[in-house]
């Protein structure tokens, strides 16, 4: 499925706190998404089938096979240092959603799972430095453009210094709280 992706590039002029006040004025047509990358407004439309499916797959078997008491929440906004993403999932501890804003800090978040759509090379490259930086322990990517899933682990300075990969179909095993080998066929 092609999906359209609007993208509005941010000049220097543009920068500091009008930009992330015009972000937060923003009027998100339904069904869209809106994030601020690394200077850039993104407007991503509603997400295929196939990728729906894969975080109900993921979601499934953390609640399934996972012991640590946690939250799971699908498109919640956090906020990163170089801006505001919205991740596809996000698991984090119990109760760490409860009476938080629509945009709110990852201090409590375990977790962030991005499945590659229009743009894989923003999910590879922006949102796992911006992950990182906020000191998001795990960044779950299924890559279905290269059919892998990738778990990135230890952040530190600004990205994770450990990278698992796997092809689709091999199990891939989730550090604590986790603690358990997630089955990655038909996540693509």
């Amino acid at each position: 499925m092609t999906a359209l992706m609007h993208e509005v590039t941010v000049t220097p002029s543009d920068e500091g706190d009008g930009l992330l006040d015009a972000f937060l004025e923003l009027e998100t047509p339904e069904g869209f998404k809106a994030e601020l990358i690394e200077g850039e407004i993104i407007l991503s439309p509603p997400p295929d089938g196939d990728h729906e499916a894969a975080i109900g797959r993921i979601v499934r078997q953390v609640f399934r096979r996972c012991e640590a008491d946690l939250t799971f929440a699908g498109h919640k906004g956090l906020i990163v240092p170089d801006g505001r993403y919205i991740p596809d999932g996000t698991f984090a501890d119990e109760g760490a959603f409860d009476g938080q804003p629509p945009w709110m800090l990852p201090d409590r978040v375990q977790m962030v799972v991005e499945v590659t759509s229009t743009d894989p090379s923003r999910d590879r490259e922006a949102k796992r430095t911006g992950y990182a930086a906020a000191g998001i322990p795990l960044y779950l990517l299924v890559d279905r453009k290269a059919d892998k899933v990738v778990l990135h682990s230890n952040p530190k300075s600004g990205d994770y210094r450990r990278v698992t990969s796997v092809a689709v179909g091999t199990p891939l095993d989730l550090p604590a709280p986790f603690g358990f080998a997630l089955e990655t066929e038909r996540l693509t």
